[in-house]
């Protein structure tokens, strides 16, 4: 009876233990700052195209599914407004002075075993005037869909960017 207990108390550990490695966290965000996003007032961001993504189960031979969506820029957007900056539908040349480009790119997949996987995402803030870049940042994010992953890894990526955070 004693060897059965061990050996049920060795295997919840196993179990407990590839479970916890299998859900592996998300590196902590990176950036690069060489000059403030204070001084910016306006912003232009390259267009992106949505992404839909949907995740599903079957229960008693049914199968149930929901999709979900997101646009990168979209979701900048909302994020930058929030945080006081005005979005450009154009670049306008009396405002360069004022205005940041911001590019967005997928720039990578982590596998988190059991099947999981993060996307990191890479955003950066370039001078309308210099062309230089003032600042960028890289996260990743892991949700339920393709879109939670992008939709949380911009969030992570730009409260470490924008003053005050983005809550």
């Amino acid at each position: 009876m004693n060897k059965f207990y061990n050996l049920f108390k060795l295997s919840g550990v196993l179990i407990l233990s590839l479970i916890i490695l299998g859900c592996a966290s998300l590196r902590p965000a990176t950036t690069i700052k060489n000059g403030s996003l204070d001084t910016y007032k306006y912003f232009y961001i390259t267009p992106t195209n949505s992404l839909t993504s949907s995740s599903g189960a079957t229960i008693n031979g049914q199968f149930y599914s929901s999709g979900k969506t997101v646009n990168p820029s979209d979701v900048i957007t909302g994020i930058l407004s929030k945080a006081g900056l005005i979005r450009l539908p154009e670049l306008k040349p009396e405002l360069t002075d004022e205005t940041l480009i911001i590019n967005y790119g997928e720039s990578g997949r982590r596998n988190t075993g059991l099947g999981g996987y993060t996307i990191e995402v890479t955003i950066q803030f370039v001078s309308a005037k210099t062309s230089s870049l003032i600042c960028s940042c890289t996260a990743e994010g892991q949700g339920s869909t393709e879109a939670d992953d992008i939709r949380q890894a911009i969030t992570r990526c730009l409260n470490e960017l924008t003053p005050n955070g983005t809550k």
